[in-house]
């Protein structure tokens, strides 16, 4: 799946994949996040931190017609409060993705799969 989308210049696709690791690298840099977890685990109940080569297994992107949502699947460390982290997470995820790729998110759905304990 891409997203496509046309601008003064023609027709532009772009990777989910590519979506996908902006989404993962902006939401790493929110405080309050350990790591991203594979959205596949969390029927396991295991949580698996995501390195920087695997975010698009914790991002889920769909476009529907002009609409973008994301699916972030995210762990937070212990003692955050984690309104505020997913809060902050949606805010980055989506001015991260405007300013690179210049798509505008309507949604930034984050789920979280654990709390861990930073050392």
């Amino acid at each position: 799946m891409s997203v496509d989308f046309t601008n003064e210049y023609g027709q532009v696709t772009i990777s989910n994949e590519v979506v996908s690791t902006i989404a993962g690298g902006a939401a790493i840099e929110c405080y309050g996040i350990v790591g991203m977890a594979s959205k596949k685990q969390f029927k396991d109940g295991l949580s698996e931190i995501l390195g920087k080569d695997n975010f698009s297994k914790g991002v889920v992107v769909r476009q529907e017609e002009d609409q973008l949502s994301i699916d972030m699947y995210i762990i937070v460390s212990y003692g955050t409060k984690v309104s505020e982290v997913a809060h902050n997470v949606q805010n980055q995820v989506k001015y991260a993705i405007r300013k690179m790729v210049g798509l505008q998110v309507d949604s930034v759905n984050i789920y979280i799969h654990g709390v861990r304990v930073t050392s």
